[in-house]
This record gives C-alpha cells, sequence and structure tokens, in this order.
C-alpha cells in the first residue's frame, strides 16, 4: 500500500515539476521581450527564478518518491 501512495505522490510531483518548468519558460519569455516594460519584465525574470526553484524542487520530491516506490 506504501509503494502505491508513493507511486501517486511521484506522479503529482512530476505534473507540478511540469508546470512549473512550463511556467519558468513563459516568464523567460516575457522577460526577453523587448516590447514589454522594464517592470513586467523584471517580474517575469524573478517569477522565472522562482519557478525553477520550485521545478528543482518537485523533481527532487519526485526522485524521492520513485526511489522509495520501488522499495
Amino acid at each position: 500500500m506504501e509503494s502505491i501512495k508513493n507511486a501517486a505522490n511521484y506522479v503529482t510531483e512530476s505534473i507540478q515539476g511540469a508546470g512549473s518548468e512550463a511556467s519558468k519558460e513563459a516568464n523567460k519569455s516575457v522577460a526577453k521581450d523587448g516590447n514589454v516594460s522594464i517592470s513586467n519584465r523584471a517580474t517575469a525574470a524573478k517569477n522565472a527564478l522562482g519557478d525553477k526553484a520550485d521545478q528543482h524542487s518537485h523533481e527532487t520530491k519526485a526522485d524521492v518518491h520513485k526511489e522509495a516506490a520501488k522499495h
């Protein structure tokens, strides 16, 4: 039963990591867009950094759950 829970958590964290990655890429595009105001570009760059941290966190948690599900 515990391995099923870990597998479900792995899937959840993987999906959240993918969502953070998509958000990061969108924010990077805004940050690089010369047609966007400086304040919006700066905010997007800051948000991209936060998304990168979230992505890393979710990927790490997913790996932990994946390993736990194997045992």
